[in-house]
């Protein structure tokens, strides 16, 4: 993963895109919110990352206060799945924030490579795009990438 220190515009995008990044009530972990944070940049975008342990309550203010383009849960402690329903429950319930594209990605079980793949699930709960990171880093964050870009084509 490269990151460049100016923010590089997509080609042909015609404004950047804005951001919500959190992560999930129970991952206090920071590290994946900077990285990600970073990745969105470079691609041109605005993030406003609400850090480890972001509260639902939170997340849905932010999103109503000033609506993104986009919602991105990064989460790696595993335990997502039930933090994960809780957060797409809130938002498909405010009318407002209902249609609003939501993804998540990281670790989203305990058990590494031996986890069922959660993608089908999480989407028949509401994600627009799940991107677990499984056993390819790279995989998810190539297919984030080609979301982010088809998210930025279509508000041009």
């Amino acid at each position: 993963m490269e990151f460049a220190g100016a923010a590089q515009a997509e080609p042909g995008a015609s404004r950047p895109l804005t951001f919500v990044l959190c992560t999930l009530p129970s991952d206090s972990h920071m590290w994946n919110l900077v990285a990600m944070q970073l990745l969105i940049e470079e691609m041109g975008h605005t993030v406003r990352n609400l850090g480890a342990c972001s509260p639902v309550a939170l997340v849905l203010q932010e999103c109503r206060a000033e609506p993104p383009d986009c919602v991105v849960v990064s989460t790696v402690n595993g335990l997502g799945g039930i933090d994960a329903a809780r957060l797409i429950t809130a938002l498909r319930a405010e009318p407002e924030l209902a249609g609003l594209p939501v993804v998540i990605g990281g670790s989203l079980g305990v058990h590494g490579e031996a986890d069922a793949d959660p993608s089908a699930e999480l989407r028949d709960l509401g994600y627009d795009g799940v991107f677990p990171v499984g056993a390819s880093a790279e995989r998810a964050l190539t297919r984030f990438r080609a979301f982010v870009a088809a998210r930025a084509e279509r508000v041009r």
